[in-house]
């Protein structure tokens, strides 16, 4: 019985997809699916997928394509299909090491149960620098995610792995679509989960990452200009976590003020904010910041 399936949003990177194939063909256990998700791509991806399609013998290829929309309509898309008990999402820019599907199949074997939402696992820089965020996780069985973003272990968070339950997916999803908007946090889900779910903490490489020049992380004033109501929307959630110190609250509703006069909706922002007295006090700050990217994005 397969019980993972790897997706991968793809976006005009038909030759890094290419290598993200090969490291599919390298995984020592070949009981999974690939699904590539296009995401309107221009370029040859189509062809090459329809092609590994037909002639993949190992592991079972999965293809769909939609309209352009962003990464995160591409997770709408991916958990509308999946139907194994797990899953992962590996951009086309990134690989698993030849193990991974291995790591996290057996692992869950032996630790996996409905009282865990997944696993999460570390991310390693494909240069061969180390772990993405400097630190292994806590030495612990399970963390929550939204500890891991506010600050509760004592390490250095970066980016992680999260392999996750397709039906708690399947329970949150689809995330919002704002019209005009391709981008939106996709660990929003990750942290919904986490409201009533830990993981199961893995310290193995189940990625190696290779940031892109002009990909998301490199644009992100231009993210913050072109999705508002996207980063309002997350703003709110992080806002509404118990437990968070001040200085969380304060920065958060400073961004949250930010993106609602982006969206044009400023007026709105206190009634929506979970901390609306900390959010006036924000005010100044948020319309500062907001200057401050108008002026980074400016043409």
């Amino acid at each position: 019985m397969v019980t993972l399936t790897v997706f991968t949003p793809a976006y005009n990177r038909a030759k890094l997809l290419t290598r993200c194939y090969e490291s599919m063909k390298r995984q020592t256990d070949k009981n999974f699916i690939w699904m590539i998700i296009d995401d309107g791509s221009t370029d040859n991806t189509r062809q090459l997928a329809e092609g590994w399609v037909k002639s993949e013998k190992d592991f079972a290829v999965e293809y769909y394509y939609k309209e352009n929309g962003g990464k995160y309509t591409v997770y709408n898309e991916a958990i509308a299909h999946i139907q194994t008990e797990l899953c992962v999402c590996i951009d086309s820019d990134d690989y698993m090491p030849d193990d991974a599907v291995e790591k996290i199949r057996s692992f869950w074997a032996e630790n996996g149960s409905e009282e865990y939402a997944g696993i999460v696992g570390l991310d390693y820089y494909a240069d061969g620098s180390g772990i993405v965020g400097g630190d292994p996780l806590p030495d612990q069985k399970a963390v929550n995610l939204i500890d891991l973003l506010i600050g509760k272990y004592p390490i250095h968070n970066g980016d992680r792995t999260d392999v996750v339950r397709t039906d708690l997916y399947k329970r949150f999803a689809p995330m919002k679509v704002f019209p005009g908007e391709k981008y939106f946090e996709t660990h929003y889900l990750h942290l919904q989960i986490s409201q009533s779910y830990d993981f199961l903490v893995l310290n193995e490489n189940l990625r190696f990452v290779e940031y892109q020049e002009g990909g998301l992380s490199s644009n992100v004033f231009k993210l913050y200009r072109n999705s508002p109501n996207s980063f309002a929307e997350t703003r709110k959630l992080y806002l509404s976590f118990q437990g968070t110190s001040l200085n969380f609250k304060f920065r958060h509703s400073i961004h949250l003020v930010s993106s609602c006069i982006l969206a044009g909706k400023f007026s709105k922002v206190l009634k929506e904010s979970p901390h609306p007295v900390i959010t006036f006090v924000s005010i100044p700050f948020g319309a500062a910041l907001t200057l401050y990217i108008l002026y980074r994005t400016r043409q």
